[in-house]
């Protein structure tokens, strides 16, 4: 089963950019799908060790730098926006030292 999730406010408040007609966004899983191509393909003949873990590192940090300046540094909303608790968000926040 495929997931399709939206950014129901994919421009900060007053952005001139809110003016623009909005399309719809790219799936996600297609920029992901993009980034691994091109992963490979920089790879050469070279095998790929623990890619999953590489992933997961990779993502993980930029996930809750973006979630947080999108909601303005608010944790509850943030936490919502994720699906997770606000235990596990400030966690995160520490581990990556995310104000």
């Amino acid at each position: 089963m495929s997931m399709h999730i939206v950014d129901p406010q994919p421009y900060p408040a007053g952005s001139h950019a809110m003016s623009r007609k909005k399309k719809s966004p790219e799936p996600l899983s297609e920029r992901v799908r993009q980034s691994l191509d091109e992963y490979f393909d920089q790879l050469d003949s070279t095998e790929p060790n623990e890619l999953y873990q590489l992933v997961i590192a990779q993502t993980e940090q930029p996930l809750f730098e973006r979630v947080m300046r999108y909601t303005g540094g608010n944790q509850t909303r943030a936490a919502t926006v994720l699906g997770i608790s606000r235990a596990t968000l400030r966690k995160k926040l520490a581990l990556y030292n995310i104000d």
